[in-house]
C-alpha cells in the first residue's frame, strides 16, 4: 500500500489515504440514485449502471481486495458558478487517476481495482449497447457504480469529503491486496 500512496502523492493527488477494504459497504441505494439519471450518463455508457454490472456483482468483484488506497483532486473554484474550473478540476483528476491506475497495475502485477469519479469520458461518443467497450481495460466504473457512498469512503479513510465553500473534490479509489 505505501507504494501505491506515495506514487499517489507523487502524481500530484491533494488527498491520500489508505483504508481498510473490508469495511465498505455496497448500497442499493445509491446505485438507485444512478438510476434517477441526474448525471445523464445512466443505461448510456459501459462503465455506469446497468452495463457496469448489478450491484452484487461489483461489490462481489470489490470484496477480493483486502485494502484501499483513497485519492482526491481538491480545486478552488471562481465562485459557485465556476463551470470552467468544475471541468478543468475534472479533467486534471482523471488524468491523475489514469496515471495511477496504470502505473497501480504495474506494481500489483495487475491484482488492483481501481474505481473512479464520475463516469467515464474517454470516448466522444460511447459504443453502448450496440458494440463492445474501445477500451475495456481502461474503464473504471465510478466508487459510486459500486454502490459506494464517497463521503462514507472518505470517513472511512479519514479524508474530509468536502473542503468548505468555493472548492470542489473530486475522488477515486484502488483496491488492492
Amino acid at each position: 500500500m505505501p507504494d501505491v500512496l506515495t506514487l499517489a502523492r507523487e502524481i500530484g493527488f491533494e488527498g491520500c489515504a489508505a483504508f481498510d477494504a473490508a469495511a465498505l459497504e455496497f448500497r442499493r441505494e445509491v446505485r438507485e440514485m444512478c438510476a434517477a439519471d441526474r448525471c445523464k450518463r445512466y443505461n448510456k455508457c459501459w462503465a455506469c449502471p446497468p452495463a457496469c454490472g448489478s450491484v452484487e456483482a461489483m461489490a462481489a468483484r470489490a470484496r477480493r481486495f483486502s485494502r484501499g488506497a483513497l485519492v482526491q483532486t481538491v480545486a478552488r473554484l471562481d465562485g459557485d458558478f465556476d463551470a470552467e474550473g468544475l471541468a478543468e478540476a475534472q479533467r486534471l483528476h482523471k488524468r491523475r487517476f489514469e496515471t495511477l491506475a496504470r502505473q497501480a497495475k504495474i506494481l500489483t502485477g495487475g491484482a488492483c481495482l481501481p474505481m473512479g469519479a464520475g463516469s467515464c469520458t474517454r470516448c466522444v461518443r460511447c459504443t453502448y449497447p450496440s458494440r463492445p467497450c474501445r477500451y475495456p481495460e481502461r474503464v473504471h466504473p465510478s466508487m459510486e457504480a459500486y454502490g459506494l457512498l464517497v463521503a462514507d469512503v472518505c470517513a472511512l479513510a479519514g479524508l474530509k469529503y468536502y473542503y468548505g465553500p468555493g472548492t470542489i473534490s473530486y475522488t477515486s479509489c484502488i483496491l488492492i491486496n
